[in-house]
């Protein structure tokens, strides 16, 4: 028997993952004139195959080639600049705000392929 969490599927964990790097890249606009503050992201796609408990291939042998990421790429990571600042902020405030609104609008996407599977789970349900 499955749950409703596996019927929601990934959609659920990448919401969810969506709103943490909102948060994240909102704090990064808000500190952009703050002095040594350093920009941080969010490794998305590291975080959502975690979240789905996947990961990278593992290796059996010490001569196997290891795939993936690797470990460490998930999480927060401080953003390197392309135009460092002399006060030590890394923010790029044209960066972040393409950043922010890429990923307000890919919330919205997984919000709506949510609520489609959350309607269909209504209408078996009711038996429509």
């Amino acid at each position: 028997m499955t749950s409703i969490r596996d019927h929601l599927g990934v959609h659920a964990s990448a919401l969810q993952l969506r709103e943490q790097r909102t948060e994240i890249l909102a704090s990064n606009i808000a500190n952009a004139a703050t002095p040594g503050f350093k920009a941080r992201d969010l490794n998305f796609a590291a975080e959502l195959e975690k979240a789905g408990g996947m990961g990278p291939m593992s290796t059996s042998h010490a001569r196997h080639i290891p795939t993936g990421a690797g470990a460490g790429a998930g999480g927060l990571s401080y953003r390197v600049p392309t135009n460092p600042s002399l006060d030590g902020n890394t923010v790029e405030l044209a960066v972040e705000q393409m950043e922010f609104s890429e990923n307000a609008l890919r919330y919205q996407t997984s919000l709506t392929l949510l609520n489609r599977k959350i309607t269909g789970l209504m209408t078996a349900i009711k038996g429509e």
